[in-house]
């Protein structure tokens, strides 16, 4: 992977975590004032080591704002909630989150995607990239991606999510010819 290509992965990643953290701290407590985010915030940040000196709530203010004229967030009696959108996009992200840290046993089996995504989607195509380095597919071609855990909610939601249900095909592939590299990027022997 290049280097501007991994930069912009890590710069995107700080960015979800600043907003899943800032809808998180918000769902957590159903109503928050506005003042009260920042403290808490602060907090999940430190731990996550996202700290950016002396700018933290300079950064929380803008992603809170970004979240509120997405749709995430809304006042409600001067107060902030959670949205059902705020809502739908932390199942989607917990659910994106499980899949990358919840590695089973490798059945043997290779989760394998492909798609195809015409150029006046290119913003679709792009995310859907994001997604899948993101969760840790490997690229085998352009437009296929291959994975050796069970992904199947996840590519569902996806589609869904992307309203492209036959823009991509999930396989299930039992044997894979010339695997030593696929293997080897997975880490198996």
């Amino acid at each position: 992977m290049n280097k501007n290509l991994e930069k912009d992965i890590a710069k995107k990643n700080r960015k979800a975590n600043l907003k899943k953290i800032i809808l998180r701290t918000v769902a957590t407590t159903g109503i928050i004032g506005v003042s009260l985010i920042a403290p808490g915030v602060l907090v999940a940040m430190k731990k996550l080591g996202l700290l950016e000196k002396g700018r933290q709530k300079e950064f929380i203010n803008a992603s809170r704002n970004r979240l509120i004229i997405a749709g995430f967030l809304e006042y409600h009696n001067n107060m902030l909630r959670i949205t059902k959108k705020g809502e739908t996009y932390l199942l989607r992200e917990n659910l994106y989150d499980n899949l990358k840290n919840n590695k089973k046993k490798w059945d043997g089996k290779w989760r394998v995607l492909i798609f195809d995504i015409p150029e006046g989607k290119k913003a679709i195509r792009e995310h859907i990239r994001y997604t899948l380095i993101s969760i840790g597919f490997m690229r085998l071609q352009d437009s296929v991606w291959i994975y050796p855990y069970d992904c199947e909610d996840l590519i569902t939601l996806l589609k869904a999510d992307l309203k492209i249900g036959k823009d991509i095909l999930y396989m299930i592939v039992e044997a894979l010819e010339y695997d030593k590299p696929v293997r080897a990027y997975f880490g198996f022997s």
